[in-house]
């Protein structure tokens, strides 16, 4: 049997074992920033007629959300995901909320740019799943050279997770959390202003108990890792020129700033599950896949090196040396689908649709999927798709069914 034909014996078998009251589709909202809209074409534009861009009217309102080089629809990650979901016989309803460089704190208080409504798309329904891509450096611990605030971090996706679950109305100053005190918490390195501002937080009317909260944790970028160079940004095309000049580097290598990547959001995850209010569904570890693949000889680890372009291995960082590549941002969905779906990203195969969409060749898509399966901890070997498909991904079919049918 064929990968293609597997696909379609589990979409029969689930239509055959599935309760007969309708299921509606899985909603599933992803929040961030340019590492969740991916930033650059092929996968900034993909699959858009499947990805709600609730960000788009904003956009059209008011471009400074985002640059010139940048325009709505955003696919993105979540286009990548609602294929892969979709190719598992999924039902799915993808929507994007994303601004370009947003924290999960400005996420919550529609921090500039004006206009932007940023926490209205995240209240705007009970999702089923939301998943929340914090600023690429903020959760990182104070070091010099990084503009970081891991208590912020911490404070946010405890917010968001909260008021995705419950939605109580907050009046909250950020020094009640920071330090308990404006002096404590100015010594640690917020603004006065910061500390003592009076926030106010609306009710939710959509919170739902059942919503899963993710975390997605993000990559080391090598723009910080020595050995980097300064590169420069057109602001009309978008397009990176490299130059002679080495950056200001804060990391020694990629593991370094994986690991306190993987410890901050370990540490965000215990804070927002101390209260009581649910706490998060899980980490999608896509940060430490990415050091998967360099550390087990798929990807390239240094990029401003002379060969890297010749090297024979995969690129999975944009130009920048900050943002993903195409092949980054495949690794990235997969890595979410795994989490969020509990299915082995590896059984799709040679024959993977998002992959071949993108131009990515099938060693390379199935090298990414192993990845991924591997960094999720699904054991090797992986079975035939025919049989492994329809008994794992016909399973999670009829449980999201079953539960809503309850």
């Amino acid at each position: 049997m064929t990968l293609r034909t597997s696909w379609l014996a589990l979409a029969l078998a689930g239509a055959l074992l599935a309760p007969a009251a309708h299921a509606d589709p899985i909603t599933v909202l992803f929040v961030g920033n340019s590492y969740t809209f991916g930033r650059v074409d092929p996968v900034m534009s993909y699959n858009t007629g499947r990805v709600n861009d609730l960000t788009e009217a904003m956009w059209l309102s008011n471009p400074s959300g985002s640059n010139v080089y940048e325009p709505h629809p955003w696919g993105g990650v979540p286009g990548i995901f609602e294929r892969l979901t979709a190719q598992a016989g999924l039902d799915y309803q993808v929507s994007i909320s994303a601004r370009n460089a947003a924290s999960l704190r400005g996420q919550l208080l529609n921090t500039n740019p004006a206009g932007w409504d940023l926490r209205g798309n995240i209240g705007s329904q009970a999702w089923d799943q939301i998943v929340l891509q914090e600023q690429s450096s903020e959760a990182l611990p104070r070091q010099p050279g990084l503009s970081s605030n891991p208590e912020y971090t911490q404070l946010y996706t405890d917010l968001i997770e909260n008021w995705a679950h419950q939605g109580a109305a907050k009046t909250y100053r950020e020094r009640d959390y920071i330090g308990g005190t404006q002096e404590a918490c100015i010594a640690i390195g917020y603004s006065s202003g910061a500390c003592s501002t009076v926030r106010n937080l609306p009710a939710n009317a959509n919170a739902s108990v059942d919503t899963q909260v993710y975390l997605y944790q993000t990559w080391a970028r090598p723009n910080l890792v020595d050995g980097a160079f300064v590169t420069n940004t057109d602001e009309v095309t978008g397009l990176v020129t490299r130059t002679d000049t080495p950056a200001t580097t804060v990391f020694d290598n990629l593991e370094q700033m994986t690991d306190q990547l993987r410890v901050a959001y370990e540490a965000a995850a215990l804070n927002a599950a101390a209260d009581g209010s649910g706490g998060l569904a899980g980490i999608a570890p896509v940060g430490q896949s990415f050091l998967r693949a360099v550390t087990e000889g798929i990807a390239t680890r240094d990029m401003w090196a002379d060969d890297a372009g010749t090297d024979g291995l995969i690129d999975l960082w944009f130009d920048d040396g900050t943002h993903a590549s195409t092949y980054g941002s495949y690794l990235s969905a997969l890595t979410l689908y795994g989490t969020l779906t509990g299915l082995d990203p590896a059984l799709f195969g040679a024959g993977e649709l998002a992959a071949q969409e993108l131009g990515i060749n099938a060693t390379d898509a199935v090298a990414l999927q192993r990845i991924a399966s591997a960094q999720l901890g699904f054991t090797p070997p992986v079975p035939e798709p025919a049989t492994a498909l329809l008994a794992l991904a016909g399973l999670a079919v009829i449980s999201r069914r079953l539960r809503r049918s309850v």
